[in-house]
């Protein structure tokens, strides 16, 4: 089977160092072309030595084959009568290929049964390798239409990302395009740990059950009790029981889908800018958060002196402050201070830079 090109474009680039462009191809099944060739040389052989034998020695069918396959497999039973020069001769060579073509068949079945899985091995262990140098990153716990959504959402803005599934289909699509998973359940503290629990930033938990998404709480937390986790309950009565769990927000995909189609609705010009800033992969300006450290600029400065609108494009919509209380649509003398979370509309590459500050 012809090799495919790897999609470098869309590997995490820890990951692209490890596999260096050019010298890794991704083979999703071994050939076994070599295998079959070896054993058609192998049956050329029999076939050959016993009409060998039976030109040579005059021997029956059955006689000239049972002489060729001791002779091939180098059991040392003994000559079924006694050879003339011409057929000892003959029997030296059948000895001398047969030897290469049987040690030659033997190989290529040992590749065909085990190189896929040594293969497969130390893929798994370079991933693990990337996995274990991340740090900061944010940890994927189901991959089903959810989680291919924020997926794609963290490969848009270049934060790395690590994923948990035990679907096999899910697992093989994860590898055949690059991104650094884990196999596993994910409820389980080995599988979240495997993942870098202890050292990553986020972790959004989008499994089938609700069940399962407040175990993935209870554990994640547990083992960092600094991650910041979002998780999808099915039902807004399941919602205060992740919170209560330890999630710090909770997503409830059939009320926001239904509040977005109410929006689009009602006032749909509102749902066209909200799709537009929020929703939609290619936007050129969104709407973005940014969180005013101690040493920012804007720290201790007023939205006027701070010129976000006049030098960096950005409109301010909400500010959030420490202790919660969130300030819609700001004045002009409105001060921000260290820990300051700043909603803003700015260009995309503008929002970044300023996210970097």
């Amino acid at each position: 089977m012809k090799s495919q090109a790897f999609p470098w474009q869309r590997v995490p680039p820890l990951l692209r160092r490890l596999f260096p462009a050019g010298r890794f191809r991704w083979r999703p099944r071994l050939s076994l072309g070599r295998y079959r060739v070896a054993l058609a040389l192998l049956g050329a052989l029999v076939v050959l030595g016993a009409l060998g034998y039976h030109l040579l020695e005059g021997m029956s069918a059955l006689d000239a084959l049972y002489m060729t396959v001791i002779t091939l497999s180098t059991v040392g039973f003994g000559e079924v009568v006694p050879l003339s020069p011409p057929g000892r001769v003959f029997t030296i060579g059948l000895i001398i290929l047969g030897v290469g073509a049987v040690a030659w068949a033997a190989t290529s079945l040992a590749e065909v049964f085990f190189a896929e899985q040594l293969h497969h091995a130390l893929w798994r262990y370079r991933m693990q390798h990337a996995i274990d140098r991340l740090s900061g990153h944010y940890i994927i716990c189901g991959y089903g239409r959810m989680g291919q959504q924020i997926g794609l959402e963290l490969q848009r803005r270049g934060l790395p990302f690590v994923v948990i599934d035990r679907d096999e289909g899910v697992l093989e699509a994860l590898q055949a395009s690059g991104v650094l998973h884990v196999q596993g359940d994910a409820t389980l503290d080995r599988t979240l740990l495997a993942a870098g629990v202890q050292r990553a930033k986020g972790l959004a938990t989008a499994l089938t059950s609700d069940a399962d998404n407040a175990l993935v709480i209870i554990s994640a937390k547990g083992l960092n009790p600094l991650l910041q986790v979002v998780a999808r309950a099915s039902s807004q009565e399941v919602e205060g029981k992740f919170l209560r769990a330890g999630a710090d927000r909770v997503v409830t995909p059939y009320t926001i889908g239904g509040q977005r189609m109410a929006l689009s609705l009602l006032q749909p010009a509102v749902n066209d800018f909200l799709t537009s800033v929020v929703f939609d992969a290619a936007k050129q300006t969104e709407l973005g958060e940014l969180v005013v450290q101690p040493h920012s600029p804007f720290a201790g400065r007023s939205l006027r002196q701070s010129r976000l609108r006049e030098e960096w494009g950005a409109i301010v919509v909400a500010i959030k402050r420490a202790d919660g209380e969130l300030l819609l649509s700001p004045g002009a003398d409105t001060v921000l201070k260290p820990g300051d979370q700043v909603i803003v509309v700015a260009e995309v590459k503008r929002l970044r830079a300023l996210q970097a500050l």
